[in-house]
This record gives C-alpha cells, sequence and structure tokens, in this order.
C-alpha cells in the first residue's frame, strides 16, 4: 500500500494512479465532460470537421480542447455513387521508450460501398493494462457520393453535479421528501433509533419531537449524535448508552 493524495519524499503520483480516481468519479466509460461547447462538431467544408471547445474522459484519460480554441480534423472526400462511413477517434498514445503519453484526434476512413457502408475498425486498448494505443470513437461522418450528409456524436455528455442533484432531486420540498420517504417510524426515541438514519417519532410524552424527524448518527456501540426537527424547533443531543447524555438543547428556533 502506498500514499496517493499527500507528500513523499520524491515525486510519486502516477497518471494511472490519477486515472483510477477518474474513473470512480465519472465512470470507466467514455464520456463529454460538461464543459466550454461540450466538443460540439461543426462541417467547415467536405473535408475538414471543425471541434468546439470541451473535455472527454476516456477509462479515466482526460484530454481537452482549449476554451476559445478549436480543433480542425482534414478528412478524404467522398467519392461519387458511393457511400462511406469514417471514424473520428480521440487516439491516446504513450511512448514506449519515454514513457510520454498524449492525445490527438485520427480519421480512420472507412471502405466505401455502393450501400450499407460500415464503420471501420480502430485499435481498443486498456491504459490501466499499460497498452501503448486505446482509441475512442468521438464522431462518426457519414458520406453520400462526395458528400458528408451526417456528422454523428457517438459519446454522452455527463452531467455535472449541480445538474444531476437538480435532475434527481429539484428542489428542497422534493429533498425533504427524498430523506423522509423511507424514515422509520418508532415510538421511543432512546430504544428505536440504535442505527444511524432518519427517524419518524411519534411519542406523546417526549417532547420535543413528537410528530417530527430525528437524524441519528452513531459514533460506536455505545454514542450517537442526535437532531430532532420538531414542532418548535430544531434540538440536539447525545445518547450514550441507551440513555440520555444531556438535555435536548434548541438550536434553531423556527420565525
Amino acid at each position: 500500500m502506498e500514499i496517493v493524495s499527500g507528500m513523499g519524499d520524491k515525486p510519486h503520483v502516477t497518471s494511472q494512479q490519477f486515472r483510477q480516481i477518474l474513473e470512480g468519479m465519472i465512470g470507466q466509460e467514455s464520456y463529454i465532460i460538461t464543459s466550454g461547447e461540450n466538443l460540439e462538431p461543426e462541417l467547415a467544408s467536405n473535408n475538414i470537421l471543425k471541434i468546439r471547445s470541451g473535455m472527454m474522459s476516456h477509462h479515466g484519460n482526460v484530454s481537452s480542447v482549449k476554451i476559445g480554441t478549436y480543433d480542425e480534423v482534414e478528412f478524404t472526400n467522398g467519392s461519387r455513387g458511393m457511400k462511406r462511413i469514417d471514424l473520428v477517434v480521440n487516439r491516446y498514445k504513450r511512448n514506449a521508450e519515454t514513457n510520454i503519453e498524449s492525445n490527438e484526434w485520427i480519421v480512420i476512413m472507412g471502405t466505401p460501398a455502393a450501400s450499407n457502408p460500415v464503420a471501420p475498425a480502430y485499435t481498443i486498448g486498456n491504459l490501466q493494462n499499460g497498452d501503448l494505443v486505446d482509441d475512442c470513437p468521438v464522431f462518426e461522418l457519414h458520406f453520400d457520393g462526395i458528400n458528408v450528409t451526417e456528422v454523428t456524436k457517438l459519446l454522452s455528455t455527463t452531467l455535472n453535479l449541480a445538474e444531476l442533484l437538480k435532475e434527481k432531486i429539484g428542489n428542497t420540498a422534493n429533498l425533504i421528501e427524498l430523506l423522509t420517504s423511507n424514515a422509520k417510524v418508532v415510538q421511543d426515541c432512546l430504544t428505536q433509533t440504535g442505527e444511524s438514519g432518519i427517524y419518524k417519532w411519534y411519542n406523546a410524552t417526549n417532547q420535543p419531537c413528537t410528530g417530527g424527524y430525528i437524524l441519528v448518527f452513531k459514533y460506536n456501540d455505545q454514542m450517537s449524535f442526535r437532531i430532532a426537527i420538531g414542532n418548535s424547533g430544531i434540538y440536539a443531543s447525545i445518547y450514550r448508552n441507551g440513555t440520555s447524555y444531556g438535555s435536548w438543547v434548541k438550536i434553531c428556533t423556527y420565525s
């Protein structure tokens, strides 16, 4: 075992370790990361594709087209009376001698066909296994005769955290509903809330939380910290060995 997110006696964090972290956060597949213009393609001519700014992740390897710039990719013109599909791939390469890594756009030309053309083959690698080349198909170029009739983006764009929360939760009311929808109903705060979680407390003899919610944060088998959201405010208390260790302390009063 070795430390990654800390200082050592020499440079020690590798690109492979960084990719492992990103794979855990973003995912192990290939995605366009919400940034800039999300690598939006634009057909500049019948043999030039313009790729707008943005970032993408492929097996944890992140590459980008800088904000405020664009890349241009040149490809071979189509053939009259023939159809064709080309692939625009983001190619990862590692020099076996120097271990220098890089990314670049590569166009892999498909085979012209009178009908039903197929996309060409590409190099499938595994960065974590040390492969020197790994292609990620990002766009398909569809030709009908000499014209490009369609540019297809092959990767989906990931939501950032704010967008994801908005999509899944929506607003505060939905968040409260999400948190409390699975709350376990209990009658006795001391004996029935031993594990961390959210509980709905119905016990007329135990104020301040009758009809409210208790958030339990279990520290260990002997002690837990509890926040009670009741009718008249928010309270906090510590419980130890199944008994109250100090009274409920009001930490917030509703206006």
